[in-house]
């Protein structure tokens, strides 16, 4: 632990981008998460670290109503976009996951071509008036996901024909191009090498000057490079939550203690 490198500490903005209320999730009669109160906030890189099975990627799925998805999932309390309760009946899963993107664990472009992948949100949600306003989108997105370079010559090719990390950073630029607040990440790096890890991590960084974005990461180290916030998640409870250097250095917890120095987990 002692070679881990802190993120650079600066927080672009200390107004909150999303809140989380006494949020609790139950899956049947398992009570996953229980009472959660944070604030993420704007322009800054958030991390969720703990153990498997801590709650961690599950709190990140309540952040754009995924749980939804779940037949057994009953999620309470009050989760709030710029003060609006995304789980207020008015609110349509499909336009709030648009504002609130989500990467996935394992790269999982579409059965399509990379130019397809990345035109798919702007297509659904009308976000482009002519070939030409798509074709602007598609490259912004795939240059803001830092591989245009690799992949502008050969957009008609599927996205499934790209290597692991290429596929990570399409999946990256599909998501992004919707141009949404907030970008989850479902531990985006676990199933990539240490070079294309190393790059998923640059692209973190840059991205957090446009967007809000939340990581879900078992990787301590990871946390500690990328993230400004760190939250730590055990047995369904946010233990402890606040500024990155002083969760890994002086936690106020002895068990975000223990869990940082290998004792639990």
């Amino acid at each position: 632990m002692k070679d881990m490198r802190i993120a650079e500490r600066t927080v672009d903005s200390q107004t909150s981008k999303m809140t989380a209320r006494g949020v609790q999730v139950h899956y049947g009669t398992t009570h996953a998460l229980k009472d959660v109160d944070i604030d993420i906030l704007d322009k800054t890189v958030t991390a969720f670290i703990g153990p498997s099975g801590c709650g961690k990627s599950t709190f990140l799925r309540c952040l754009n109503r995924m749980n939804d998805t779940v037949a057994s999932a009953r999620v309470s309390g009050k989760i709030e976009l710029d003060g609006e309760d995304i789980y207020d009946r008015r609110v349509d899963p499909v336009q709030l996951r648009a504002r609130v993107g989500m990467v996935f664990q394992k790269p999982n472009p579409f059965p399509k071509s990379i130019y397809d992948n990345v035109a798919y949100g702007p297509r659904i949600h009308g976000l482009a008036r002519s070939k030409a306003e798509l074709d602007e989108i598609v490259e912004k997105s795939l240059r803001k996901a830092a591989i245009w370079n690799e992949v502008k010559d050969r957009l008609t090719a599927p996205g499934t024909g790209l290597s692991g990390g290429q596929q990570q950073r399409l999946c990256i630029a599909r998501a992004i191009a919707t141009s949404p607040e907030v970008l989850l990440m479902d531990e985006p790096c676990s199933a990539l090498d240490p070079i294309a890890t190393a790059q998923v991590e640059e692209l973190i960084d840059e991205l957090r000057s446009q967007f809000s974005v939340v990581i879900v990461t078992h990787s301590m180290q990871q946390a500690a490079r990328v993230s400004q916030r760190t939250a730590f998640f055990h047995l369904g409870n946010l233990v402890e939550y606040g500024e990155t250097g002083q969760i890994f250095t002086n936690p106020t917890d002895p068990r975000t203690e223990s869990y940082i120095t290998g004792r639990i987990g």
